[in-house]
C-alpha cells in the first residue's frame, strides 16, 4: 500500500517522463510538482518505489522511469476524476455524421477523426453478437478432394471457403445436401445446425464426415462472433520518439497491418461497456508490449461497438481519454451498427 507522500512521487514522476520522456531525477520533481519536498525525500521515496517495482532506474546514477505498474496506477486516477457530465458538442463531429450511409464509411471517420485528436491511432471495431441468420447455400465440386463452400447471409454477405473432402462427393450429393440446409432459409445458424445433425447420420454412409467436414466449416463461419476493424492513419507514429527504434515501429506495424490479434484483443477486453485501457505487459499479443490500448465499449441489441486508440506505453492518458470522451458524448453509438451486415459496405471480418 502507497503512502500518500509516496503517491505523491510516483504520479509526478509519470506525468513527468510523459511530456519530457527524458529520465526524472528527485530535483526535477522537487522544482517543477512537489516544492515543498526536499530533493533528498523524493530520493529516498523513490528509491523505495523502486524496490516495489514502481519505478526503475536504466542506469546508475541517472533518473527513474516509471514502469507498467506505475502506468496503471496513473491511468486509473485519471479515469477516478474523468468528468461524467456530457461535454460541449464540435464541429468535427459533422465528418462523422456526414457517413451514416454506411459501415465503412462511419468506422473510418470514427477512427481517423481519433487519430487526428489523440494524435497516435485511432480505431473502430464492431463485433456482431448475434447468430448469423442463412439465407443460402452452395456446394460446387472443384475435384475428387475438394469443394468450394458459398454462404449468402440475411443482408446479402457472401462467405466463400474451399473445403477438404475426407471421400469424394459428387456433385449430386453435395446439391442434396444443399438443398437441404436453404428449406431452413431466415433461421439463425445454430437452429439449422442442429437440424441437420439427425439428417447427416440418417442414410449418407461414407459421406458422413464429408458433410460433416462441411458442417465444421460453416460452423467456424458462422457461429462465432465476427469483428469488424478499422484503424486511422499511421502517419502520426512517425512523429513519436518510442517508435523510432525500427524493431519497436515494425512490431507494432505488422499488428495493425494484419488486425486480426487487434481485433481479438479488443474482442477479449471490451466485453464490458465503458473505457478501457491495456497497457504494455498487460497485453496478450506480444507486440504491444511497449504499447497501450485505450477504448470504449457500448453494447446495443445483437452487436458491440469500441472505438479506441492504440499508441505507446508513454502515451498522453488525459488527452486520449478526453478524446474519447469527446468522440463519445457526441456521437450515436447506435449510428455505427446500422446496417451492420448490409450489402455494399465491404467490411472485413475477423
Amino acid at each position: 500500500m502507497l503512502t500518500e507522500r509516496q503517491l505523491e512521487v510516483l504520479l509526478s514522476v509519470v506525468h513527468e517522463f510523459i511530456e519530457s520522456g527524458e529520465q526524472v531525477g528527485s530535483r526535477t520533481l522537487s522544482k517543477r510538482y512537489l516544492k515543498g519536498r526536499s530533493a533528498a525525500t523524493i530520493r529516498n521515496e523513490m528509491a523505495d518505489l523502486e524496490e516495489m517495482g514502481y519505478l526503475m532506474q536504466p542506469h546508475t546514477s541517472a533518473g527513474r522511469v516509471p514502469t507498467t505498474m506505475a502506468y496503471r496506477i496513473f491511468v486509473d486516477t485519471v479515469l477516478q476524476r474523468r468528468p461524467r457530465g456530457e461535454q460541449g458538442r464540435g464541429t468535427w463531429m459533422v465528418r462523422l455524421r456526414e457517413h451514416r450511409d454506411g459501415l465503412r464509411g462511419a468506422l473510418g471517420s470514427a477512427s481517423e477523426l481519433l487519430s487526428q485528436l489523440s494524435s497516435y491511432v485511432g480505431m473502430a471495431a464492431v463485433t456482431q453478437l448475434k447468430q448469423a441468420r442463412l439465407n443460402k447455400i452452395d456446394f460446387v465440386r472443384v475435384d475428387t478432394s475438394h469443394f468450394l463452400l458459398l454462404v449468402i447471409l440475411e443482408g446479402g454477405v457472401v462467405h466463400h471457403r474451399v473445403v477438404n473432402m475426407p471421400y469424394d462427393l459428387s456433385q449430386d450429393a453435395l446439391e442434396d445436401l444443399a438443398r437441404k440446409i436453404n428449406t431452413l432459409s431466415g433461421y439463425e445458424w445454430k437452429e439449422v445446425s442442429e437440424a441437420l445433425q439427425s439428417y447427416i447420420f440418417k442414410g449418407l454412409g461414407k459421406y458422413t464426415d464429408s458433410c460433416r467436414k462441411a458442417l465444421d466449416e460453416l460452423d467456424a463461419l458462422l457461429a462465432g462472433e465476427r469483428t469488424t476493424l478499422f484503424t486511422g492513419s499511421l502517419a502520426n507514429l512517425f512523429d513519436i520518439p518510442d517508435f523510432q527504434d525500427i524493431v519497436r515501429f515494425r512490431a507494432l506495424f505488422s499488428v495493425l497491418e494484419q488486425e486480426g490479434e487487434l481485433a481479438k484483443l479488443l474482442a477479449q477486453y471490451g466485453k464490458k461497456d465503458g473505457i478501457g485501457v491495456i497497457i504494455g505487459e498487460e497485453n496478450q499479443v506480444p507486440e504491444l508490449e511497449d504499447c497501450s490500448v485505450v477504448f470504449s465499449s457500448s453494447s446495443t441489441e445483437g452487436a458491440r461497438t469500441m472505438l479506441g486508440v492504440i499508441g505507446p506505453k508513454r502515451m498522453n492518458y488525459e488527452r486520449v481519454i478526453a478524446a474519447l470522451d469527446r468522440v463519445l458524448c457526441d456521437i450515436d453509438m447506435d449510428g455505427l451498427t446500422d446496417n451492420p451486415d448490409g450489402e455494399g459496405d465491404g467490411h472485413d471480418e475477423r
